[in-house]
């Protein structure tokens, strides 16, 4: 049995990441600011975890956190493209000061391995698709420049120190327990929350901009053979976390119009700034280096969530 800590164990990936950790037999420790996590994502499990609040900008109470832990899974951070424009010192300061304390608490306690929950947006709008992680980075909201400078942290502390990390670049990745209600949450959270409701959804710009949408269980399972795969393949490097398939989102509002018996149109709104036009990975790195294949596919994640939205209503 080993022990794993999860930052930002209240998000939707966290408590993810909890949940099958905990079906494995895993011992699991978890911290979150609830900055951007929620409380009630922990509510049928922390019983079952190590939990403590915290904030990754509190150097003590991570180094108190990563004592004894055998892996750290780094998932807490601010994620949002539109917020670090509106907000670029505070997004730096939790998605990098924040990950640098993680580091030093986790080298420091002699950790096994840190996992990190790198970001898709470290590509920027190359035209190249699809995207592969030999790619030059090309950044263009804060945020992405905040997750590449992490990621970058990360390779350093393998270099530096030892300390053996992998970075994820997760593309999209949605599914249950995604926040709707935030002004910066996943595009399909609130989709399928609106038309659920009989609401209207907004797309920003024309639609035609597509994603490598990746439901949440493909992302768990690549964070667990991160923490597995030999050092030799993995230790030190970046892999893409994604299906290798790319939708629009005018493709997905009809499917979700199937879904969820919305019956009404979409509305047009201005592109957003700092959004990219075209999301697509290249998988084949992670599949060669650490056996991963994705598990759910878009249409069946898609559905799963419906569900699961649609449940969580009564």
């Amino acid at each position: 049995m080993a022990v794993y800590l999860i930052t930002g164990i209240g998000g939707f990936i966290g408590s993810s990441l909890a949940r099958e950790l905990l079906q494995r037999g895993e011992q699991v420790r978890g911290v979150d600011n609830f900055s951007t996590g929620k409380q009630e994502n922990l509510a049928s499990i922390l019983g079952q975890i190590d939990f403590r609040e915290a904030d990754l900008l509190d150097l003590d109470a991570m180094k108190s956190a990563c004592g004894g832990v055998d892996y750290v899974l780094h998932q807490a951070a601010i994620p949002s493209v539109p917020k670090s424009v509106l907000d670029p010192i505070g997004s730096n300061r939790a998605n990098v000061d924040g990950t640098v304390n993680v580091l030093v608490a986790a080298r420091d306690a002699k950790v096994k391995r840190v996992v990190y929950a790198a970001s898709s947006s470290a590509y920027g709008d190359t035209p190249t698709l699809p995207k592969h992680e030999r790619m030059t980075p090309d950044p263009i909201s804060p945020y992405a420049v905040a997750k590449l400078a992490s990621e970058r942290y990360m390779i350093s502390f393998y270099r530096c120190y030892g300390l053996e990390t992998v970075s994820l670049r997760y593309f999209n990745i949605f599914g249950p327990r995604q926040d709707p209600s935030s002004p910066y949450s996943g595009v399909l959270a609130k989709f399928i929350t609106q038309m659920l409701n009989g609401e209207q959804p907004t797309i920003f710009g024309d639609g035609e901009q597509s994603r490598d949408f990746t439901y949440i269980d493909n992302a768990v399972a690549a964070n667990l053979l991160a923490c597995e795969a030999p050092a030799a393949q993995a230790a030190g490097k970046v892999f893409n976390v994604a299906t290798g398939r790319r939708v629009t989102l005018n493709e997905t509002f009809k499917l979700l119009q199937g879904l969820t018996s919305y019956s009404g149109p979409v509305a047009y709104g201005a592109e957003r700034g700092g959004d990219i036009k075209h999301s697509l990975a290249d998988i084949s790195s992670a599949e060669q280096h650490l056996g991963y294949k994705p598990k759910v596919n878009f249409e069946d994640g898609l559905r799963r969530t419906v569900d699961w939205y649609r449940s969580s209503r009564s």
